[in-house]
């Protein structure tokens, strides 16, 4: 897992600290806005059944979703 930096309070962050900040965020946001849509679907706080087929499930809403958002 790659995590951003952190500013402390008597050290900001440098140019390119700030810059590689953003590319992370840029390249995290897409899946965190398909998790969130995923959250919205309630059908998937209904699973009570095998892990693989919710793992089918989530997969196949994931692709439904990035379809969705790239039109």
């Amino acid at each position: 897992m790659i995590i951003g930096y952190k500013a402390a309070g008597t050290r900001p962050l440098t140019r390119g600290q700030k810059l590689s900040n953003k590319a992370l965020g840029a390249v995290r946001a897409p899946v965190e806005h398909g998790f969130a849509h995923l959250k919205n679907w309630r059908v998937l706080g209904k699973i009570r059944t095998d892990p693989r087929w919710a793992t089918a499930l989530v997969r196949a809403l994931l692709v439904l979703t990035n379809r969705e958002v790239a039109r």
